[in-house]
């Protein structure tokens, strides 16, 4: 169900190769020749092309017996013309290509990315598109009936750095939380001991309640190298699978995670000696990659051209000053061994978000820094000087392969475009605010695509979910008993609901740490007030977003903030309706689905997302399964009237995943349902969510099975929307 599509076409086939139709010209030609000939001739002809073949193989042997001499030798005498853009593999191998090697080991992944599967089962009964919380969370696990086809062996490189990056991202957020219980914890004990006005502790010393500081990065990154989920453990020389020039990070722990950069701190990654020991067709220590993001005083920067500063001797309380000599050694001596071996260096760009400032004037909740690959660089030259502050430093002058995409300096800050300023700033604009004032930050609308342009017309903005006229809505449930902001989960009753835990974190305004079957929130009636945390997509919408018109999916929606992974993006409104009262209605594409209950129970397919079991169990003793097919009861129909998820297209790889929260009550029935960001979203990166369908479950008005094509473009399309 594409709402937003306007027409829908077959694939194309591919063209038949022309070398195909040769062959079999060719082929009848021979059969033709053999039909002619003699057995005598056809035996003397099958003889000679013995010999000749025979002739041929021997030569091969002896060739490749020359090439296997030749490369002994130079690996021995260490010649300086090595291999040119070897990458490594391990068990001594080196793969010999261009500037971009395409080829590793096992685990560099299929070039073409296949999806996650189709997002569940629709009722039998659907003769019309409706919409599902299709169970993806943000590791990308779904509740797909081709989960098992479509499993990790066949999954593109590209969407295994997403998920391997998504899981960085989890365990990052976990340990955010227990920092935040740490300090929360101090600060409670720090106001106590106030009250109580005592300044000693039982000892008679001062009263310690602080801790060392933890790194969450830090210790996801641990906590993956023990669970073997870094995705290229080893080091690599030249680029990676799945990720090409331009590619963003949005943290050094990021590189960490995939490989693409293996130190948190340092700006040269290189292998070390003890790669000798698999791979001894180089001399070691090699650099692999290095971060230019101006640590260092004498960093120029020219774009294509780069002077880089060796590692060591600099000050690093954050002014940037040499406070001592560099030495030739570990990443510097690295660099200057890429040289003699013409072994290319992968260059990070580092630099601060360019939209840090929201159109309310506030700073956004984003990324501080962005980290881009500019692509493969090779070093020509190296010396030493005498730095600003007067210390020696050894330049590595890094020159970027040519045939590579095109990243100038400016455009490695923006690589998708640039952000208006203001509204004077917006090419296409057809309407200022589409949500009429009813939002915390305007949502304009622009079509490039339509001539003349039109707005987007049909609906009524509602910022709310409005109840009809026959449902029943829930009274507003018990809530906890917590005063200001609730801090103590062990107590709070909204927390217990949760597994005895806040579901999300104070970081960057609210993230959820992981997808849950459901989210409890504080409620109308609880102790708490509007700043706490647990009530984190109550606060409308934050980010600056924008309606735009394109070529085949109709309206699209983007955002021109950079968004946190785990992030609320908007709550889906509309009319909250049962959904037996809108199989009689005809053409409309807007319904979404509550199946809340269905996926906590794992009916009609889904997979539960909380698999510990944590659930409070006696919740769901009240409700029945809604018909024998387990339906969801309840929809929410947005045709008529919605907000701006209504404009928010399906993608088979999408970067925001759909979460149940209940907040004013606690049935599972009137579920709210709420967008989230599944990955780190970078500003005007278009915001797409999986609609979930089941193929061949949409049926048109003659009976007939109904087919929509996916224009998603993701690598893993599943070509197909139902």
């Amino acid at each position: 169900m594409v709402p937003k599509t306007e027409k829908s076409s077959d694939f194309e086939m591919p063209a038949r190769n022309s070398d195909e139709t040769g062959e079999k010209k060719n082929v009848a030609k021979d059969m033709s020749v053999q039909r002619r000939a003699s057995a005598r001739i056809q035996a003397a002809k099958q003889k000679a092309e013995e010999e000749l073949q025979a002739r041929r193989g021997a030569v091969v042997v002896e060739e490749e017996k020359e090439k296997e001499e030749k490369r002994v030798k130079v690996a021995k005498k260490w010649s300086k013309k090595r291999v040119r853009n070897g990458e490594y593999l391990g068990e001594g191998e080196v793969v010999v290509g261009g500037a971009s090697p395409k080829k590793g080991n096992n685990d560099s992944g299929n070039e073409e990315g296949v999806g996650e599967g189709e997002g569940g089962v629709a009722p039998s009964s659907a003769k019309k598109p409706k919409r599902r919380p299709f169970m993806q969370d943000q590791n990308g696990v779904g509740d797909s009936e081709n989960a098992v086809a479509n499993s990790a062996e066949n999954k593109g490189a590209a969407l295994r750095v997403k998920e391997t990056i998504r899981v960085y991202n989890k365990h990052y957020l976990h340990f955010v939380q227990e920092e935040e219980k740490r300090c929360g914890k101090a600060k409670a004990e720090s106001e106590a001991a106030k009250k109580s006005k005592s300044s000693k502790s039982k000892k008679g010393g001062p009263l310690e309640v602080k801790k060392t500081h933890q790194r969450p990065d830090l210790k996801a990154l641990s906590m993956m190298m023990t669970n073997n989920e870094i995705l290229y453990p080893e080091k690599r020389i030249g680029d990676l699978p799945g990720i090409e020039a331009g590619h963003q990070f949005f943290s050094r722990g990021e590189m960490v995670a995939v490989g693409f950069h293996s130190h948190w701190l340092n700006g040269i990654d290189y292998m070390g000696k003890s790669y000798d020991k698999v791979n001894s067709i180089y001399e070691y220590p090699i650099a692999v990659a290095i971060v230019l993001s101006g640590q260092y005083e004498d960093d120029v920067d020219n774009a294509d051209d780069v002077v880089y500063t060796g590692q060591g001797g600099h000050n690093l309380t954050g002014d940037k000053r040499q406070i001592k000599d560099q030495k030739l050694e570990r990443g510097n001596l690295a660099l200057k061994n890429c040289i003699e071996q013409d072994v290319p260096v992968r260059v990070i760009r580092g630099h601060k978000s360019s939209n840090g400032k929201s159109s309310n004037g506030k700073s956004s909740n984003g990324a501080t820094k962005i980290y881009t690959y500019d692509g493969l660089y090779k070093v020509i030259k190296y010396w030493a000087e005498k730095g600003i502050s007067g210390f020696t430093v050894y330049k590595f002058q890094l020159k970027r392969i040519e045939g590579q995409p095109l990243m100038t300096t400016n455009q490695v800050y923006f690589t998708r475009g640039r952000v208006p300023q203001s509204t004077a700033e917006i090419r296409g604009l057809v309407c200022e605010d589409i949500t009429g004032g009813q939002e915390n930050i305007p949502i304009p609308a622009t079509n490039l695509v339509d001539d003349p342009p039109v707005a987007p017309t049909g609906f009524t903005y509602c910022n709310s979910v409005k109840v009809a006229k026959n449902v029943k809505f829930p009274k507003a449930a018990t809530g906890c008993k917590c005063k200001g902001v609730c801090i103590d989960s062990t107590t709070c009753e909204c927390a217990l609901r949760n597994g005895s835990e806040f579901p999300y974190v104070a970081q960057n305004g609210g993230r959820l740490v992981e997808a849950k079957d459901v989210v409890f929130e504080c409620g109308p009636n609880c102790g708490c007030d509007e700043t706490c945390v647990n009530r984190t997509s109550q606060k409308g919408i934050r980010y600056r977003l924008e309606v735009f018109r394109t070529a085949k999916k109709g309206w699209a929606v983007r955002s021109w903030d950079f968004i946190p992974a785990g992030a609320p993006v908007c709550e889906y409104t509309g009319i909250l309706a049962r959904t037996e009262d809108m199989d009689s209605v005809l053409e409309n594409n807007y319904i979404f689905e509550i199946d809340c209950l269905q996926t906590i129970k794992g009916l009609g397919g889904r997979e539960r997302r909380s698999q510990s079991g944590t659930f409070p169990s006696n919740l769901l003793d009240k409700y029945d399964d809604h018909g024998s097919d387990g339906a969801p009861e309840y929809c929410i129909d947005a045709g008529p009237t919605g907000n701006i998820a209504r404009f928010i297209n399906h993608c088979c790889e999408p970067n925001l995943f759909v979460q149940c929260v209940l907040s004013t009550h606690h049935n599972l029935k009137f579920a709210r349902v709420v967008l989230f960001a599944a990955d780190n979203i970078p500003p005007l990166q278009e915001l797409t969510y999986d609609y979930g369908y089941e193929l061949d479950s949409v049926l048109g008005p003659d009976g007939k099975v109904k087919q929509v094509t996916c224009y998603c473009g993701a690598p893993g399309c599943r070509k197909r929307l139902f």
